[in-house]
């Protein structure tokens, strides 16, 4: 016998998911601006049209909150990851193209780098609980992996590479540029972020981590 969901429940299930994307949308926008400590969770009710019941019945607290944005932030970067395909290109292209991504998504995802830093202050106790960011994380390391492989078996690439020193490398000289572009355009008397000087940093960026990975 099939059991046929009312439409009235139907409707009710469809509210509660816009209205949960609703919540994570807004709070993901204070959360960035204002870290954990300052966002509140009034600005987050009136922001997604909602009100501070409603965020607790879904979420429990503020940092539970917290910990499902982070989260959702990071599967973000890694399922934009995965869509890189680099299986189907050569080590090095692919390589380049994983460089080139990670400037390109910090450049116009400047949230993903303020969440961090904030869960940074808070020694990633939130993150500590997640079990969502362990699987994301293996699954990225183990893709990096897999292309070090391929440009090992080529012949192109070192063979002493570790996947996870790799990715940090690559994140931090991105991130680094990044988070520290106003400080850095008054120390080094240039404008960062101008067209050119963005250009010329990814291209010194790519640069850097080819000379570390590929063979002499």
């Amino acid at each position: 016998m099939q059991i046929t969901t009312p439409p009235a429940a139907k409707k009710r299930t469809r509210d509660a998911e816009a209205t949960q994307k609703r919540i994570m949308a807004a709070a993901k926008k204070e959360f960035a601006k204002n870290g954990l400590g300052g966002a509140r969770v009034d600005i987050i009710a009136e922001q997604a049209s909602a009100n501070k019941r409603m965020i607790y019945h879904y979420f429990e607290s503020k940092e539970t909150l917290f910990q499902r944005v982070l989260e959702e932030a990071y599967g973000d970067i890694r399922a934009a990851e995965q869509k890189l395909e680099l299986d189907h290109l050569d080590p090095k292209t692919a390589l380049e193209k994983l460089v080139r991504f990670t400037w390109k998504y910090y450049l116009a995802n400047p949230e993903f780098i303020t969440l961090v830093n904030s869960e940074n202050l808070h020694k990633a106790k939130h993150l500590k609980k997640s079990e969502v960011i362990h699987t994301l994380s293996r699954k990225f390391i183990n893709m990096v992996g897999t292309l070090l492989q391929r440009g090992v078996d080529a012949g192109v690439f070192r063979e002493d590479i570790d996947p996870v020193q790799l990715n940090i490398t690559i994140a931090a000289i991105n991130y680094y540029y990044l988070t520290n572009r106003f400080t850095g355009s008054i120390v080094f008397e240039r404008n960062l972020m101008a067209a050119e000087a963005l250009e010329e940093r990814i291209n010194f960026n790519i640069e850097t981590i080819m000379r570390l990975v590929c063979r002499s």
